[in-house]
């Protein structure tokens, strides 16, 4: 009996510790764009209300570089445990993959999507000194005058760029790209002159707009901005099948728990739905949008097909 009852006291030494609930620590949120960016701000946003609902801090970790990819690497690179998370951008999610050929990620493969977070649109602003009225004047003048209207963004490859080079696409203009290392840089040279036009963010052109300094023509997205409700859409403007919106969403590493990938979910569209949290969305001119994780996989598979077409035609590459 005292042999049976050792090995019964042996045998519960070996039995594995059960892991501790999750989560068990804070959360780290990857924001792959440096601190006061739309992405930063979305991350911040919507990290307060999750921290209530996981119960655990969520902490913002900055990771910028490379239009977003350096952050994402590093997110696909963590240990799928929940404990990381990125905050999920078109640019390096859906753009990038196509411009740049040795990414250190999938944007499929490597994440499991938890859910879409926010969409937006950007702002078609020009110069007051431009001698046209609205987006059918700025397309005359440009087709009068070819490859001699300067459009400024930050940076080849980011999303004002091919929301632009769609425009260019769709109406058969010649323009000439003046690439910038920030939209700052491009709304600034705006200002002064320099450029011609610019698609900004709204939160960007709306202060320059509402002084004069600047006047907005149209919104990029296929239904107008709560923002600026006024201004109409580039479709009703008098581009056909315009609709091109920034979006924002949340993913793991991949091989993340399911039963993690759920409660994120949960968490997320819960975090969502306060006035506050969509307050602040609207500060920013973007929506609170919600998924499943389904749902948003397959809509970031929609986008990377879209961003191949798109790259392709224009012939875009890395610099």
């Amino acid at each position: 009996m005292l042999l049976a009852g050792a090995g019964l006291l042996l045998a519960s030494d070996r039995t594995p510790a059960q892991a501790p609930a999750w989560p068990a620590k804070p959360i780290r949120w990857i924001a792959p764009y440096p601190p006061g960016g739309s992405s930063d701000l979305v991350a911040r946003a919507i990290g307060t209300r999750l921290a209530e609902q996981i119960g655990q801090p969520v902490l913002v970790d900055n990771r910028p570089g490379v239009g977003g990819s350096l952050g994402s690497e590093i997110a696909a690179r963590s240990q799928p445990d929940g404990y990381t998370l990125l905050l999920a951008n078109v640019a390096p999610l859906a753009i990038n993959p196509h411009i740049y050929p040795r990414l250190g990620y999938d944007a499929l493969r490597d994440f499991e999507s938890v859910s879409l977070l926010a969409t937006g649109p950007t702002m078609l602003v020009i110069g007051p000194s431009l001698p046209v009225r609205n987006v059918a004047e700025l397309i005359a003048w440009a087709r009068a005058k070819p490859g001699a209207i300067k459009y400024g963004t930050g940076g080849s490859g980011t999303p004002a760029h091919l929301t632009t080079e769609l425009l260019r696409l769709l109406t058969g203009i010649d323009l000439l790209h003046v690439p910038y290392k920030g939209t700052g840089q491009s709304v600034t040279d705006l200002l002064g002159g320099q450029i011609d036009f610019v698609f900004a963010s709204p939160p960007v052109a709306a202060a320059h707009v509402k002084s004069g300094k600047l006047r907005a023509l149209a919104v990029s997205s296929a239904k107008r901005t709560p923002l600026a409700p006024e201004l109409p859409t580039m479709a009703e403007a008098g581009v056909p099948g315009f609709d091109m919106v920034s979006w924002w969403g949340a993913v793991l590493p991949a091989k993340a728990p399911a039963p993690i990938v759920e409660r994120l979910n949960a968490a997320l569209r819960k975090a969502l739905e306060f006035p506050d949290t969509q307050e602040r969305f609207a500060a920013l001119g973007i929506d609170a949008q919600s998924s499943t994780p389904q749902q948003f996989r397959a809509f970031m598979a929609t986008e990377l097909a879209r961003y191949a077409r798109l790259t392709r035609q224009i012939g875009l590459k890395a610099e």
